[in-house]
């Protein structure tokens, strides 16, 4: 019988668990309640199992789950038992501390913030309260190990904190509750239990309780037990208490002084909602005022269903039919085809922001535009969503409906779900011609695809071969490359696989001996053909089976590693990549024994029919037993794992089709080789030759339901002077679209007449990237003729991530080459892979895999969680990923919109392999949106309601506006280059510059004096100001419209128009702004104004020095000769506005034509400021204040060279705190000499 040692306390949570647990045991262990020996465990909970060998489990979570197995209270699938183990996780890692915090006050224990406390358990409970709203229990219709856990976390507060108010606001967490103690497991137990009535009375406590729990000072030691403290460790805990205490009573009068002062309450990001009755489709209102303030929710709601009906997106948009010649040029893309199981990732919108944007400006240059959009039919994916679907809802396998009635249901499934990821595409403005629409296994499609086989299989590219394939038992189908993953061991590795109860060993080499045929000596090889001299004489020998009488010949390979292991390896060619080629070059049997399903064949019993890695156990003890075998060693491997199943990637011999890549790969290399196509960047070109030109055969069987079925047929000809085929015989085989077809072909291979022909077609379908290596084309009707496949065929561009190169981008180029003759695009763009802001790969199990719409409407941190409760990740990684949602989102993720996140991705996407993307950044864009909302608000205030844009400039802008058309205009040049060059950072950092630095901080700020005049020149000079501010905001919004399609539409729609009677509808049909139109870029005002903002920042930089808030001074500028000062009092207007100053004297010559009282800084070689502070300021007040500023950063000065001249600081202090620690010495450096410096010249001024 088990033993169980638990405390006896009642009140102890960690005993409780599995006490209560034990009772739903078959046989409920001994129970002890003391300590356990000190040689089985240190503490209690402990468990010692009967019949293990002592074997001891401790600890309440394992202990409980192990009588609960027993019991079979953990959950009835895979599924249950994981959301059990996430419930467990939950009640000992966030209900049990705060129950804690909140209980052990009332129950004397102090040093607490009980205030807090209570209100993170009501939260927490709260949160409780939600899940159990539609449930009688937390794991499906009965009581599990998940009830057990929470609701003796939950315990102590029910039993001394909850007041029937607070039970009475958590209804279903309480009758839950009750629910669980009334059960006669928990009745027996815990016997009847009182709730709480007024927890504000302290419970009287026992000396004994009081002692057990008073030492302890961690949530989790609090185990009502354990060894007594010494009299250090109390001395040291009182300490503690006391500077708790002191830093409470701190806490305490800063608490007081805050709520003294005057609150500033902190602005949330507002959410402001479109509320007009929009019918969809029908133009938004625009006629409203704009909101105060941006908010994406108001922006992005009405514009897309307006954008898709007008018919924008569609090439035939401006013109009769998409045949009418256009100066402008075709323009076509077609959308790398997601998975119609899929959902939207950040790599999607990575995608599809660029593309978008590419298709957008395009589109507004007036190009005939064409973005294809599409869904592959994603074989294996799809095939297995629809079986677990099948499995839970009627407990049934495709096997039992048969293969066409699983068929119909898949089209069902993708008739109600398939779509989920267009609507995904729409939120993000994704402009693509929805009426063009693909899916790969539409009949338009599956006919390209059946006809593209027919005619490779025709003329011998395709071929039937028997070969290693990558086989995933699981899935009972051979894989791509692409679907495995190389899981890098380091050494022994224990693996989850699927099929086995326990994980299976990995990362070892095992060496035993061959006894050697004729001979008493036996050589040793490792288990996993190099033979050393000692064993050279072994050459041509043959070794003895140790389990039956196949004799395995000695043979000699320069693939063996001369210097691991013993210089001997066995071979499996039927089961290795690089074995197989061994088997090749020497001619030798290849031997299978392993079935579809990973069971054993071909092998004498007693391994006959084992699983695959039960008889590698069976092997290992048989070897054992015979005395042959010899050691096993840790041995770094790559282990290939099957990324749809999680099972390990076997190498299996099966008769497959495969495609001849040796022409096609060497044409694809060619045409990037002599320049008609072009990879971007260049830095992919090795890998592009690497491929091609080493490129092998491709396996084009898949062993599914799901997909474009093989239109090949196996013949058998009824006729005796006809020798019987083989499956592995090709000359066996014919491809038809139809059986007719085939027949026909069969008849007159075999030269006999078509009623003696059988044919059997093959179950197998097509890998998926065989549909989508024709897609370029397919979608457009090919092999038909069609004005479409006329007009986009070639297409332009080709745009996805640079990991599916080889797999889908090279695949595209060769079946086009092959198939229509043509290249499929030009030009072949590939972006780098997202990851985390910390470098990090996107894994659901780190907990940094982001729904891009959860970036655009915002998430809590809860959200986050409950997606993760919904996945299919273990405990361990839900922890895991939960831990790395709260380092990286403590408060969630902030509402940013579609437009900030497209902003983002284009802004971070540098022609590199990774981007490390922060949601916080995107964040910044959001506030970016809101300025610009802002600026175009006040701008459309100061040009006033009846404001009429002229056709053109008139020429007499004043150097303000002059500078502000330069930059434009170079803004307008940088994005030309950046698009043609697909440079996207290039674009966005000019936007935002002109915008923000440009347009909002310089431009807006120094024509407000302007504006506000209101004698007649002053009227003429700021009628000019309106134009050019119209100009600016009308051309600044066409110029960010391809990234930020719906805050631009929105105040685009505000503005006036220059010619309103044949101005186009959206901004997204209007022309973008072409450098040609806008050619006003002048160097010298740019270098001019350069100078004058250099000026203003240092008058700026001297008003802050000197806390010169809201205090205007005179500023002399001493310029080096006249031409400089001429130059001021050109810009003199613009520098007193932006640098807040009273006047502006300019000034050549020495220092005496300068009044006493200034404060000095230099502006740049050409001209020094001097800031009047003279009967500003009191100069007395300020010396002190600095004087005591100087003496603090002495003694903080002092201190930081006092740690860092320690012996030992270079040893045993971090490099990052010295480098921090030398850091903040240097600014404290700099600090001082700016106080002593300002303190010398206010003794100057007095």
């Amino acid at each position: 019988m088990d033993t169980l040692y638990i405390s006896s306390h009642p009140d102890d949570f960690r005993s409780l668990l599995p006490l209560i647990a034990a009772e739903f045991c078959p046989s409920p262990p001994r129970i002890v309640h003391e300590d356990p020996p000190a040689e089985v465990a240190r503490s209690r909970p402990a468990l010692v199992l009967a019949g293990a060998g002592g074997t001891v489990l401790t600890g309440a979570n394992a202990v409980s789950w192990y009588l609960a197995a027993a019991g079979k209270q953990t959950g009835s699938e895979k599924k249950q038992e994981s959301q059990v183990w996430q419930w467990l996780s939950f009640a000992e890692n966030e209900l049990t501390p705060v129950a804690c915090a909140v209980t052990f006050p009332l129950l004397g224990i102090m040093g607490v913030d009980k205030k807090s406390s209570r209100a993170e358990l009501l939260r927490v409970l709260k949160a409780l309260d939600e899940t159990l709203a539609p449930r009688t229990f937390l794991v499906g219709e009965a009581v599990t190990l998940a009830d057990i856990a929470v609701s003796v976390a939950a315990l102590l507060p029910f039993k001394y904190a909850l007041e029937p108010v607070d039970r009475k606001s958590l209804v279903n967490v309480t009758r839950w509750f009750n629910t669980c103690m009334n059960q006669p497991q928990f009745l027996k137990v815990l016997g009847k239990i009182s709730l709480s009535c007024n927890c504000r009375e302290i419970v009287v406590l026992s000396q004994s309780f009081r002692s057990c729990l008073f030492p302890l000072n961690d949530w989790f030691d609090l185990l009502f037990s354990g060894p007594p403290k010494t009299e250090a460790q109390l001395k040291k805990e009182a300490k503690k208490r006391e500077k708790m205490e002191k830093f409470q009573q701190k806490k305490e009068m800063e608490e007081k002084k805050k709520k003294m002062q005057p609150q500033t309450e902190k602005k949330e990001l507002g959410v402001i909602t479109y509320n007009v009755p929009t019918p969809p489709g029908e133009k938004k209102d625009v006629l409203s005022p704009l909101p105060d303030s941006y908010s994406p929710q108001f922006v992005e709601a009405a514009w897309y269903s307006w954008w898709e009906k007008q018919g924008f997106f569609k090439p035939e948009y401006g013109r009769k039919n998409v045949s009418e010649p256009n100066p402008c040029g075709v323009f076509m893309m077609c959308i790398p085809p997601p998975n119609v199981t899929g959902s939207l990732h950040l790599g999607h919108a990575l995608t599809n922001a660029i593309q978008d944007c590419l298709t957008r400006w395009h589109r507004m240059r007036g190009e005939t535009t064409l973005w294809n959009p599409g869904c592959d039919h994603a074989g294996i994916a799809t095939q297995v969503v629809v079986e677990k679907k099948l499995m839970k809802e009627r407990k049934m396998t495709r096997h039992d409906l048969g293969r066409e009635n699983f068929i119909q249901e898949v089209w069902k499934w993708k008739n109600e779900k398939g779509d989920r990821i267009y609507h995904q595409l729409k939120k993000l403005g994704s402009s693509l011609d929805w009426d063009r629409a693909c899916f790969t296994m539409d009949d338009k499609l599956s006919f390209a695809v059946q006809e593209a086989f027919i005619r490779m299989h025709e003329e011998g590219v395709i071929y039937r071969s028997k070969r290693l394939v990558n086989w995933s038992c699981t899935l009972n189908s051979a894989i791509s490359d692409i679907e495995v993953d190389k899981k890098e061991l380091t050494g022994r590795t224990l693996l989850p696989v699927p099929g086995y109860y326990e994980k299976v060993e990995f990362g070892v080499l095992v060496s035993f001996s061959y006894k050697v045929e004729g001979s008493g000596e036996s050589g040793v090889w490792r288990n996993e053909v190099r033979c050393t001299d000692e064993i050279y004489h072994l050459k041509g020998k043959m070794v003895v089976h140790p389990f039956c009488d196949r004799k395995m010949p000695i043979v000699f390979d320069d693939f063996v590693d001369m210097s691991f292991g013993t210089g001997a390896v066995k071979i499996t060619p039927a089961h290795d990549h690089n074995d197989y080629e061994v088997g090749e070059r020497h001619k030798l049997p290849f031997i299978n024994i392993l079935d579809e399903n990973g069971l054993l064949i071909n092998v004498p019993p007693p391994f006959l029919g084992m699983k695959r890695f039960e008889a590698r156990k069976a092997v290992l003890q048989a070897l054992k037993d015979l005395g042959q075998f010899k050691d096993v060693k840790d041995n770094p491997m790559v282990v290939p794992v099957c990324s749809r199943s999680k099972d390990i990637v076997e190498p299996l011999l099966k008769p497959q089709w495969y495609v001849d890549c040796r022409e096609m790969g060497k044409q694809a290399a060619d045409v990037v080789r002599n320049g008609e196509l072009k990879i971007i960047p260049d830095h992919h070109l090795k890998t592009w030759f690497n491929w091609m030109d080493n490129i092998r055969d491709w396996c084009i069987s898949r062993q599914l339901w799901w997909g474009h079925r093989i239109p090949a047929y196996f013949v058998t000809v009824n006729d005796p002077s006809v020798k019987p085929g083989e499956d592995v015989d090709g000359h066996y085989w014919v491809s038809g679209r139809s059986q007719e077809e085939a027949r026909e072909k069969a008849a007159k291979r075999f030269n006999v007449t078509a009623d003696k022909i059988s044919l059997r077609q093959d179950e197998d379908v097509l890998d998926t990237w065989f549909s989508s290596g024709i897609f370029p084309f397919s979608i457009f009707g090919w092999p038909n003729e069609s004005e479409d496949l006329r007009v986009f065929y070639p297409g332009t561009l080709l745009e996805t991530g640079h990991d599916i190169l080889f797999f889908w981008v090279a695949r595209m180029v060769m079946m086009g080459l092959k198939l229509t003759g043509k290249l499929p695009f030009k030009e072949v763009y590939l972006h780098a892979v997202v990851r985390d802001a910390h470098g990090r790969k996107m894994s659901k199990s780190l907990g940094n895999v982001i729904d891009p719409l959860d970036v655009i409407t915002g998430i809590s941190l809860e959200g986050l969680y409950a997606q993760l409760m919904d996945s299919n990740l273990d405990p361990l990684e839900i922890e895991k990923a939960k831990q790395g949602q709260k380092s990286d989102y403590p408060s969630g993720i902030p509402e940013c919109g579609t437009d900030a996140l497209r902003f983002a991705l284009c802004a971070y996407t540098s022609q590199g392999r990774d981007i490390n993307l922060d949601v916080n950044r995107i964040l910044g864009y959001r506030h970016f949106c809101n300025k610009l909302w802002n600026a175009v608000k006040f701008a459309m205030r100061t040009l006033g309601e009846g404001f009429v844009p002229w056709e053109k400039l008139c020429g007499s802008e004043s150097v303000s506006d002059r500078w502000i058309l330069s930059r434009l205009s170079a803004a307008v040049a940088l994005c030309d280059s950046g698009f043609q060059a697909y440079d996207f950072p290039t674009i966005t950092t000019a936007i935002y510059n002109f915008w923000l630095y440009e347009l909002c901080d310089v431009y807006l700020e120094s024509v407000k004096p302007v504006l506000s005049r209101t004698d007649s020149e002053g009227q003429k000079q700021a009628d000019i100001c309106r134009q050019t501010l119209y100009t600016c905001l009308e051309v600044g919004l066409r110029l960010l419209s391809p990234i930020m399609p719906f805050v631009t539409e929105e105040l685009f729609q505000r503005l006036p128009r220059r010619r309103a009677q044949d101005s186009p509808p959206s901004i997204c049909v209007t022309p973008y702004p072409e450098t040609s139109e806008f050619c006003w870029h002048s160097e010298d005002v740019d270098r001019q104004m350069e100078f004058v903002m250099s000026v203003v920042k240092t008058i700026r930089s001297l008003r802050a020095d000197y806390n010169l808030t809201k205090t205007r001074a005179d500023c002399y500028l001493q310029c080096i000769d006249s031409d400089t000062a001429a130059l001021v009092q050109t810009y003199s207007l613009q520098i007193q506005t932006l640098s807040y100053s009273q006047a502006i004297y300019p000034v050549v010559g020495g220092d005496s034509t300068i009044p006493q009282g200034c404060a000095v800084a230099i502006a740049s070689d050409k001209c020094t400021v001097h800031l009047m502070l003279k009967g500003l300021i009191d100069l007395e007040k300020e010396v002190t204040k600095l004087t005591a500023k100087k003496g603090e950063l002495e003694k903080q000065m002092e201190k930081m060279m006092e740690k860092t001249a320690k012996n030992d600081y270079k040893e045993k202090v971090p490099v990052k705190v010295q480098e921090a620690d030398a850091e903040k010495l240097r600014q404290n450096e700099t600090e001082l000499q700016k106080v002593k410096e300002a303190i010398e010249n206010f003794r100057k001024m007095m």
